[in-house]
């Protein structure tokens, strides 16, 4: 299965973009799945408690609170991926990540027991996508009252955590020197 082949424009809602364009031209979003562990464990796997509950501004989430969203909105689209490779052609509800974010309880858990979670959830993520054959990742369906496609799910995972690990590096870890 060939996992560098873009997704095609109609194959997603245009928001979408935002994330797909993280991830470079020719690169493997399977490969950069199991490889931003690494990347985002440098950035964090540091810090203290105090530190990740750090927001850089108010009304902002906290570092833990990013975490949990990135998870949480991992499993949303990994669950998305496996409705359109099993061809459902059930239109799929949206999420609001801001009523989820107060929700998870992120700021009363230990930064150790998160990327615990997020380890578990990329395992599943990983497995997951590596089960898809090529006419399943190319399958469509309709989440949040557009279009999408497994394909498109496997570049916009990673381009959402590649785009919150930007955020965390130009506007809260220099805060936290």
């Amino acid at each position: 299965m060939s996992t560098t082949a873009r997704p095609i424009e109609g194959q997603y809602l245009p928001y979408y973009d935002t994330y797909i364009r993280h991830i470079p031209e020719g690169a493997d979003p399977l490969y950069m799945l199991a490889k931003l562990p690494d990347a985002l464990r440098q950035a964090v796997g540091q810090l203290s408690e105090e530190q990740a509950h750090f927001a850089y501004a108010p009304g902002k989430w906290s570092i833990k609170e990013m975490l949990v969203h990135i998870i949480d909105t991992e499993r949303i689209f990994a669950y998305r991926a496996l409705r359109f490779a099993r061809n459902d052609k059930t239109d799929l509800p949206g999420f609001e990540q801001d009523d989820y974010v107060p929700e998870s309880g992120a700021n009363d858990r230990t930064l150790s027991d998160i990327l615990a979670e997020y380890d578990t959830v990329r395992a599943a993520t990983l497995s997951l996508f590596r089960s898809f054959s090529a006419t399943q990742l190319d399958r469509t369906g309709s989440a949040n009252g557009g279009p999408g496609s497994v394909r498109a799910l496997l570049f916009i995972i990673p381009g959402h955590e590649l785009h919150h690990l930007s955020i965390l590096r130009e506007r809260y870890l220099p805060q936290l020197k």
